[in-house]
């Protein structure tokens, strides 16, 4: 005999809840291509039985000729769920006779309290075609049907004095528990409570609590607690609102808690906001005391100031409170046309924190200080050498991409693009200046005296105006700065913006000149050049090097040559300096009749038939000459003057007037900060 055991959803309460199943012409044999679907379902809550009593069918492979298949829902057996159905089908080969199959069916109520997953946490009670959970005494169910939980919840408000255990104290407290004391004072006094006699909460590993008690106010919380330790007593809540919460789980046999509750008045607490400190400092304070507050250092008030007054009130609140905020140096402020950038990811801009900067060219900048910079108390960015205005992208000076072997523009060689790429030609005036920074040059004054108040087209880059073309090609240069660079990409097309000669320089008149006495002048670029191979500043002298006699450096220009004309090629040439004597044996001009006047704030070199000449002026004398030493090359004299282009010429002493440069340049920027 097979028996089956069938659970199933109720599809219908009105189908018999016995009966028989049989093939056809049971039991006298099933006749070929016979077929047989059966289906049944049970009610909520209820079993089906299905037992074979008889089974007599056709054997062939796989069942694939007669055969019986039971499934629930419309899949096999084995997984069945829902309700049951019952297909039969015999083929057109019937040898012999074979009677089929009977089975006897059932309908039988469930005992669903008899599984253990049935959730009721306490009791359960079963009845025809389901079940129903239920609880203790003192214990009622939960929305869900099936938790109990004990009825714990009391509301002592107005009371100032009493206790508060868990359920069942002395004894174990009950499972499931869930309870609430809310207790509630005048609001100018504040409850007081203390745990006394033995604590016994549920702990778990590690110090998890798994049974808990909390106290909780409008705006604080204390705990959870647990474990046989009791909280530490007594215990000021600082508010006249309390709620005791208490819960447990379905396991453990603890004792749970007793405390006591009272009032007091209320005092104020010993902080009066975060990341403060106050003056008298006292564990706690009584109305009307007062107190002097001040922010933790990287930490401001919202009343701008330092420090304040606040007083303690009756509710035990302070009063006034200003937050003490963290200081926020916010994201360093970088002009546009800096190029300055920060340097990977920061860790924010709040006190203490830290950024880096870069400048977006390392090969022709250096970053000057190269230190992070920290947000301080103040809220500044400050460098860790004490500076809070932003490092400066300061242009590499003094250093060529080229590698120049030395020689011997009079007497000169030929410049390849690049060889003195500090080198200068201010193109209506015909002669020459030296770029000492991305924003700033320097020249001969008298080269510039009568154009201090017009707009200069300064050209760099250039080393060559090829001889048959130099016409069309000095009217190319003439045109607009856009028509420039379209003819001349590789050329540094650049403009003045301000033309500063050295106050106590004297400019000339119409009578024959005789004094070049501080003959220097800075001119401010309207725009930053853009560095490049053939476009570096030279470095200015580090200090006062005193007398140039016997110094060797180079000297370049475009001025005239040999053949007594202007050179359509940049020429230098390697020269020495002279002695002061020599330098002070300076002839009479053909034509006047004052001698020159020699000073301190220049020198003189040359070489045998080697000089700088006319048309030269404002250009470079550098130190150490070109091609000779690793250090960079300093910008010692600018082409000044000469009695005759032979072998002496005579030169402005820079290294007397880098003081003077650099507070100029300084001052210039200043006044552009203030007006932007």
């Amino acid at each position: 005999m097979i028996s089956l055991l069938v659970l199933f959803l109720p599809l219908s309460t009105s189908l018999p809840l016995l009966g028989w199943v049989e093939s056809p012409g049971y039991p006298r044999g099933y006749p070929n291509e016979a077929k047989l679907e059966w289906k049944r379902c049970a009610p909520p809550g209820h079993t089906l039985y299905l037992t074979f009593t008889h089974l007599d069918l056709e054997e062939s492979d796989e069942c694939k000729q007669d055969a019986v298949e039971i499934s629930s829902d419309e899949r096999k057996l084995s997984s069945i769920s829902g309700c049951l159905m019952l297909s039969f089908h015999s083929d057109y080969s019937n040898t012999q006779r074979h009677s089929g199959f009977r089975a006897f069916y059932t309908v039988q109520d469930v005992d669903e309290c008899a599984d253990p997953d049935n959730a009721c946490n306490q009791f359960c009670g079963n009845y025809i075609g389901g079940y129903r959970c239920s609880c203790w005494p003192g214990y009622y169910l939960e929305k869900d049907d099936h938790t109990c939980t004990v009825n714990c919840s009391v509301d002592l408000s107005g009371s100032v004095r009493g206790t508060v255990s868990s359920p069942g104290r002395p004894g174990p407290y009950p499972q499931y528990a869930l309870c609430s004391h809310t207790l509630a004072v005048e609001d100018d006094l504040q409850l007081v409570l203390e745990f006394t006699g033995e604590f016994d909460v549920q702990e778990g590993q590690g110090g998890q609590c798994i049974d808990s008690v909390m106290i909780k106010t409008p705006t604080h919380q204390f705990g959870p607690f647990c474990g046989n330790v009791p909280p530490p007593s007594p215990l000021l809540t600082r508010s006249h609102q309390v709620e005791i919460l208490f819960s447990s789980d379905g396991d453990g046999t603890n004792s749970g808690f007793l405390l006591s509750y009272k009032t007091t008045a209320k005092t104020c607490p010993s902080e009066v906001t975060p990341n403060s400190r106050v003056n008298p400092q006292k564990p706690q304070y009584r109305q009307g005391e007062e107190v002097t507050v001040t922010c933790d250092l990287g930490h401001s008030s919202s009343s701008n100031d330092q420090e304040y007054r606040s007083v303690c009130q009756s509710t035990g609140i302070w009063s006034p409170v200003f937050p003490c905020q963290t200081v926020d140096c916010g994201i360093p402020d970088i002009p546009e046309d800096e190029l300055l950038q920060l340097s990977g990811p920061s860790n924010g801009t709040l006190y203490q924190a830290q950024v880096r900067f870069e400048c977006n060219s390392t090969k022709y900048y250096t970053l000057e200080p190269n230190d992070p910079y920290i947000c301080d108390a103040q809220g500044d960015w400050r460098s860790k050498s004490g500076q809070t205005t932003l490092p400066k992208c300061v242009p590499v000076c003094g250093k060529t991409e080229n590698e120049i072997v030395s020689s011997r523009i009079y007497g000169g060689k030929r410049a390849k693009p690049g060889d003195i790429p500090w080198q200068l030609w201010l193109f209506s005036l015909k002669g020459g200046a030296v770029l000492i920074d991305d924003r700033w040059a320097v020249t001969a004054a008298h080269v510039v005296e009568k154009d201090e108040g017009r707009q200069l087209r300064i050209y760099g880059g250039m080393v060559i105006r090829q001889g048959a073309r130099e016409r069309h090609n000095m009217e190319v240069l003439g045109q607009s700065p856009e028509e420039v660079r379209k003819a001349f990409p590789r050329l540094a097309v650049l403009e003045s913006e301000k033309i500063i000669l050295h106050p106590a320089y004297e400019k000339g008149s119409k009578d024959v000149r005789v004094n070049y006495d501080n003959d220097i002048a800075l001119i401010k670029l309207k725009s930053r050049a853009k560095l490049g191979p053939t476009l570096l500043p030279v470095c200015l002298p580090e200090k006062k090097g005193g007398s140039m006699e016997g110094r060797v450096g180079t000297v370049s220009g475009w001025g005239r040559t040999e053949e007594n004309a202007a050179s359509s090629m940049l020429l230098y040439a390697d020269i020495i300096g002279y002695s002061q004597k020599k330098c002070s044996e300076v002839p009479k001009n053909p034509g006047q009749d004052k001698a020159m006047i020699y000073t301190g704030n220049m020198f003189c070199a040359g070489g045998e038939g080697k000089d700088s000449c006319q048309g030269d002026s404002g250009g470079p004398f550098v130190v150490p000459p070109l091609g000779v030493g690793s250090g960079p090359h300093r910008l010692y004299g600018i082409v000044s003057w000469g009695p005759v282009c032979k072998d002496k010429g005579y030169y402005t002493k820079v290294e007397n007037y880098v003081d003077w440069i650099k507070e100029t340049m300084a001052k210039e920027e200043r006044e552009k900060s203030e007006i932007e």
